[in-house]
């Protein structure tokens, strides 16, 4: 909503919004990458004043954490998640993984650590206490790690079958509709991910995304300027959008996470 409110109100009638109600990053001022709100964002004003249709929240959290530092996040989400059900809006929370130890996320090590911390994250706020709607969650994997991937650069932290059993045990971990998150890898690299979700049988919704399908055409614009930005993204934008489409042709409707076999009535 910082910068945002303007263009959303010129979308196209049949698009919807979701807003952030979070501060972007963390307090660094204290240990454990604590979140907080927009000072002057209410769920109330997100769903009655600006007609969003759902709220998104995002969190840093880690179960190696701290665990007076975990229950000051899972308080956090407690009361985000009961203001949405007042407001009777949708709640989709993105947690996001990180390395207690300080080490590099894209590194070896954390590689090796990931796996459980995305799914027990996933265990933990699929309770109901949380009032969560969707779980935005990431790739359990580091493909970079993956045995045979397109995307490896060793050394092996995972099988492909390793790494397909993460997939499945994070996804059997939601009890919510859950989607995955890019985390700003490149869009080849989202996309053979998406696939190895498939080929697991994980029961993910879908994806939300940007930088993964937009990222490349950043220098385009820098180095050649707005029109070459724009044919950059008719062209190959474009294609990245479809490609991800693809990928996640196999993605199950939300309901059925529900034990629905129809969607409710509106």
């Amino acid at each position: 909503p910082e910068l945002g409110l303007q263009a959303a109100r010129t979308r196209a009638p049949s698009c919807g919004l979701l807003l952030a109600y979070e501060k972007s990053g963390y307090d660094n001022t204290r240990p454990g990458r604590l979140p907080d709100l927009l000072e002057h964002v209410s769920v109330k004003r997100i769903a009655e004043d600006w007609s969003a249709d759902a709220v998104k929240v995002l969190m840093y959290y880690s179960p190696f954490e701290d665990p007076a530092i975990n229950d000051v996040k899972q308080a956090f989400i407690e009361r985000i998640g009961a203001e949405c059900e007042t407001y009777q809006i949708p709640f989709f929370l993105e947690l996001v993984s990180y390395d207690v130890r300080g080490g590099d996320q894209k590194g070896f090590d954390f590689a090796k650590q990931k796996p459980e911390v995305v799914t027990r994250s996933v265990e933990e706020f699929s309770r109901p206490q949380y009032r969560a709607d969707v779980l935005k969650v990431e790739i359990p994997v580091n493909t970079c790690f993956v045995e045979g991937a397109a995307a490896y650069t060793g050394p092996s932290a995972y099988t492909k079958a390793e790494a397909l059993e993460h997939f499945r045990r994070a996804a059997e971990a939601a009890h919510k509709p859950f989607i995955y998150l890019s985390a700003g890898v490149g869009n080849r690299q989202f996309v053979e991910s998406l696939e190895m979700a498939a080929e697991a049988g994980a029961d993910f919704s879908g994806v939300l995304c940007g930088r993964a399908t937009w990222k490349e055409g950043v220098p385009v614009y820098v180095k050649r300027g707005l029109k070459a930005l724009e044919e950059w993204l008719a062209g190959e934008g474009a294609n990245n959008i479809q490609a991800v489409n693809n990928a996640i042709r196999h993605a199950t409707p939300w309901w059925r996470k529900l034990g629905l076999s129809n969607p409710p009535a509106a």
